[in-house]
């Protein structure tokens, strides 16, 4: 599975900066196995559901293996929009978080995510 978090969706100083972090590990129900690979892309554009999909999809392209198994994100990282339409946009499939497994490799992304962030503004 891929663990998505997105760090950077508000305004600083007139301008944006979005770090994407996506997490491939492979998980239990209540822990993570094995982390396998980490991506990361960065984006200044205005974070609307398009640009937080696109920087999404980029983090993953940057993992060094194709992910197995479902892209994983917390409800509010597109918006609470339903999983069928932001499913549209990830292959094989998307879900929301439903396990602690799957919470904490969406945890290790927002760490990522905010830590590449800070290194680089």
């Amino acid at each position: 599975m891929v663990g998505i978090d997105i760090s950077g969706r508000h305004e600083e100083r007139g301008e944006y900066l979005m770090v994407g972090a996506a997490v491939a590990a492979s998980v239990g129900s209540n822990r993570i196995r094995e982390v396998t690979g980490i991506g990361l892309a960065t984006s200044r554009l205005e974070p609307t559901l398009e640009a937080t999909l696109s920087i999404a999809d980029e983090a993953i392209g940057a993992l060094p293996d194709l992910p197995e198994g479902p892209v994983v994100a917390e409800r509010g990282e597109f918006y609470e929009e339903p999983e069928r339409a932001v499913g549209a946009s990830f292959a094989p499939e998307f879900k929301y978080v439903e396990s602690i497994g799957e919470r904490r490799t969406i945890e290790i992304a927002h760490h990522a995510a905010y830590a590449t962030r800070a290194l680089i503004l």
